[in-house]
């Protein structure tokens, strides 16, 4: 009966653990990455830049003992932000206000427990 009373209480305490495991060379080869091929592009593959860089935040990360996991494309958020752009074109720039926020939402929709 102890030893499981023992399992139970380590069980717990393991759950509550958060943390993030990622490395900052690791964080710096991304960010170079990702650059270099938005420049290469133009622009045009920023959205997979940026789905990159989330990927790896997001995959490193582990809350209460559960690792997160990235979901999203960079062909969703392409076209997202095809959507964006326009939406900011037609109110005259207003609409990039909220373009932080969606990217957000769009983030957070596509984070899961692994």
């Amino acid at each position: 009966m102890q030893t499981q009373a023992n399992v139970n209480i380590n069980t717990v305490s393991q759950r509550g653990v958060s943390y993030f495991d990622g490395g900052l060379l690791q964080l710096i080869g991304w960010r170079i990455l990702g650059f270099l091929v938005t420049l290469c592009t133009f622009g045009i593959c920023y959205p997979w830049a940026l789905c990159m860089v989330y990927k790896w935040k997001i995959n490193h990360t582990v809350i209460e003992g559960r690792r997160l996991k990235f979901t999203g494309s960079a062909v969703g958020l392409f076209g997202l932000w095809i959507k964006w752009f326009l939406l900011c074109i037609v109110t005259f720039g207003i609409y990039s206000f909220w373009v932080g926020i969606s990217l957000e939402k769009w983030k957070v929709k596509n984070t899961i427990y692994a």
